[in-house]
């Protein structure tokens, strides 16, 4: 029975809301740990009765920060939907927005929310532990070129899509409007800056981290290694892709578990609920719900940068190709299980994003006046499935004859990971806490590195299904004290 809880709340440098309850034993030792997220949003409820071609530009709403990923699984969804097939300048042209909404997302990661773990040091004080104390470290060059990058994304995140945070372009059989050659003689130039930038980026990792043998040993050590199941979406030749493909799905052991289209996910994939958090658990339905343990038994995958090299055979563009062989020969080989090493794997995906977005924009077609095909078929149902850079993400939709939705459901990145999100705190809290640690500042920071690795967005997350989740709300007066405590079922009491 716990005797001492150790509350990690806010925890920070993510995008969303969430606190980390850590429950020691009568010795002093982490007997359980959880992440609770005490969000909830409804975009699965109040889209429903709305036109189906609205949940593009309504589901980017989800989350500031990456619209993007949900406007594009929105506008795939309503290819299904609507029983129509985009020409093949539209498949490119969405492939070279999202390639670069790709680099621009994972550069926000790497230097504004994980990099200061590393940068600064786990234990540096939290003043320090952010993007301005990197920016103190590193010097105003390197931060230029990281502003720069950030800048160049969304200039032409606007210039494709129509807005610099919440596109509206996506339509059912294509897009909205094309490219005309000076601005795909920009994108291109601005491309290859990324590819550079993605260079930089990884010799700095190097430097800085691999180059640290205490960073090194923490990335390795057992507090931050468990074994799950990966998944990611891959081509035709088994390498990563973002946009399209199959998904593909590995064991603990690298061999293949299951490779389905996003349309099949409910054959593969369950949700399960647990009462003190209203975002869901989903599992591998072949192998089963077995709680929050890792092996071949459990049915808990990860859906993670890592995760989508694991479950690849490599990278369809060469230097993104020799990086990947770099991990996996320094890590042991596939698949690799040590958690904080995907922040290695997300500058891995960052240096291939930036590769396709130059291929992409060099292509003949991508300037094509074909960029969309007209619908005339009767909608009824349809799945849009993307990599976002959180994890799969999948946007379902069912509608009328009318293509009014009847019915929604979202699996998003971060929802995939959220049982392995659980396992790895309560691993590191296990090896960082025991009977006599004095829990320091640092020490818990250490704890919210095994989330923080998986970039989680809540934001996006916390969605809710009628008749699945408890609703509690706690009204205190000024003092903080509980005067009612009141829940979803009609069923009050009065202060505890």
């Amino acid at each position: 029975m716990a005797t001492q809880t150790i509350s990690i709340d806010p925890i920070t440098r993510l995008e969303g809301h969430g606190k980390i309850d850590i429950f020691l034993d009568a010795k002093g030792n982490v007997a359980e740990a959880f992440l609770q997220i005490p969000e909830l949003r409804g975009f699965e409820q109040f889209c429903v009765g709305r036109p189906a071609e609205d949940m593009p530009n309504l589901t980017s709403r989800i989350c500031g920060v990456c619209p993007e990923a949900h406007h594009m699984a929105g506008t795939k969804a309503l290819d299904a939907l609507f029983h129509v097939d985009p020409p093949p300048t539209a498949k490119k042209l969405r492939e070279l927005f999202y390639s670069i909404f790709y680099a621009t997302d994972h550069t926000t990661h790497f230097y504004a929310l994980g990099g200061p773990d590393f940068v600064m040091g786990p234990d540096a004080p939290p003043a320090q532990r952010n993007i301005l104390g990197i920016i103190q470290k590193v010097g105003m060059e390197i931060a230029g070129r990281v502003l720069k990058m950030r800048r160049d994304g969304h200039h032409l995140i606007e210039m494709i899509g129509g807005r610099k945070v919440h596109p509206n372009w996506g339509l059912p059989g294509g897009v909205s409007r094309g490219i005309n050659e000076e601005q795909r003689a920009e994108i291109e130039r601005l491309g290859r800056d990324a590819v550079d930038f993605a260079q930089f980026s990884l010799q700095l990792f190097r430097d800085i981290v691999l180059a640290n043998r205490d960073y090194v040993n923490l990335i390795t050590s057992a507090g931050y290694t468990h074994q799950t199941y990966n998944m990611g979406t891959v081509d035709a030749n088994n390498c990563v892709n973002f946009y399209d493909g199959l998904i593909r799905v590995v064991g603990p052991d690298g061999q293949e578990h299951a490779k389905y289209k996003a349309s099949h996910y409910r054959d593969y994939v369950a949700e399960h609920v647990e009462p003190w958090s209203y975002l869901k658990f989903p599992y591998l339905k072949k192998v089963g719900w077995k709680g929050f343990v890792d092996g071949v038994d459990s049915g808990l995958y990860k859906a993670t940068p890592l995760s989508r090299l694991n479950a690849a055979d490599g990278m369809a563009t060469p230097l993104a190709q020799k990086e990947y062989e770099r991990l996996y020969d320094a890590l042991g080989g596939r698949p690799v299980h040590h958690t904080l090493a995907t922040h290695w794997a997300r500058l891995v995906e960052l240096l291939y994003a930036a590769e396709r977005w130059v291929e992409l924009a060099t292509d003949p077609e991508i300037t094509g006046r074909e960029y969309r095909v007209l619908p005339t078929a009767t909608p009824d149902e349809g799945v849009g499935s993307v990599e976002a850079p959180r994890g799969t993400l999948t946007h379902h939709y069912w509608t009328d004859e009318r293509g009014i939705l009847t019915q929604v459901n979202l699996i998003v990145g971060t929802t995939n990971n959220n049982a392995p999100i659980n396992l790895s705190i309560k691993d590191a809290a296990r090896a960082l806490i025991r009977a006599g640690t004095a829990v320091t500042e640092g020490l818990l920071n250490r704890v919210e590195m095994a989330f923080r690795a998986y970039d989680p967005c809540f934001g996006c997350a916390t969605h809710y299904l009628p008749g699945q989740m408890p609703l509690t709300v706690v009204l205190r007066d000024g003092a903080g004290n509980v005067l009612q405590t009141l829940s979803r079922d009609g069923g009050r009491s009065g202060a505890v």
